[in-house]
C-alpha cells in the first residue's frame, strides 16, 4: 500500500467534499436524527461509492501508462472547474421529514444511506477517487484515503459543520481544492507527455 496515494487522496477529497450537497444533507439529518444513526448510514453508503469508484480506476490503469494519464488530467480539470464554480451553489439544504423515525437506528440509518446512495451517484468526489485510482495504480490506498476523507466530511457536518463554517469560509476551501486539482492535473499532463 502506498501512504502517499492514501495521504493524497484524502487531502484532495475531504475539501471537495465539503461544500457538496450530501454534507448539508448529512448536516441537517443530523439536526434532527441521533448523530450516529445518521453517520452509520451515510459512512456505509460513501464506502460503496468508493469500492464503486476504486475499482473504475482500477479498470482505468489496465490502459497504457500514457493514456491513463491523459484520462486523469482530464478528470483533474473537469474536478478543478466543477469546483470553482460551485462555491455559490452550496447553500441548498434540503427539509428533511421527521416520521416519527428518529428514534430507531434502522429508519434512520437508512434513510441517512439512501440520501448519501443517491446524491453521490457521478459526484465530483466519485469522479476524482476513480482519477486518484488510475494515477496511482492503488486502489486500496486511494480506497482508504477517500473514504476517511469522506467519513471526515460527514462526521463534521452532522457534529459540527456549521462551526466550521464560521472559521473557514466556504470559498476558500473550495478554491483550494480546485488550485490542488489543477497542480495534479499539471502533474499528469507532464506525465502522460514525456
Amino acid at each position: 500500500m502506498n501512504p502517499a496515494a492514501a495521504l493524497t487522496a484524502f487531502l484532495i477529497i475531504l475539501p471537495s467534499e465539503l461544500p457538496d450537497k450530501t454534507v448539508f444533507a448529512c448536516l441537517v439529518m443530523g439536526t434532527r436524527y441521533r448523530p450516529v444513526f445518521v453517520f452509520a448510514g451515510a459512512a456505509a453508503a460513501f464506502a460503496v461509492h468508493v469500492a464503486l469508484a476504486v475499482a473504475a480506476g482500477g479498470l482505468l490503469g489496465l490502459l497504457p501508462h500514457r493514456a491513463v494519464q491523459a484520462i486523469a488530467a482530464v478528470l483533474f480539470l473537469i474536478g478543478a472547474v466543477l469546483l470553482w464554480f460551485q462555491h455559490g451553489e452550496s447553500g441548498d439544504e434540503e427539509e428533511v421529514a421527521d416520521h416519527g423515525r428518529g428514534k430507531r437506528f434502522f429508519p434512520v440509518a437508512g434513510m441517512a444511506f439512501a440520501v448519501v446512495f443517491v446524491a453521490e451517484f457521478g459526484d465530483l468526489t466519485q469522479i476524482l477517487t476513480v482519477s486518484l485510482a488510475a494515477r496511482y495504480g492503488d486502489p486500496l490506498a486511494v480506497g482508504i484515503g477517500s473514504t476517511l476523507a469522506l467519513w471526515v466530511a460527514a462526521g463534521g457536518a452532522i457534529v459540527g459543520g456549521r462551526g466550521l463554517l464560521k472559521i473557514i469560509p466556504m470559498a476558500w476551501l473550495t478554491r483550494g481544492a480546485a488550485v490542488v486539482m489543477l497542480a495534479l492535473a499539471g502533474a499528469s499532463i507532464v506525465t502522460a507527455i514525456s
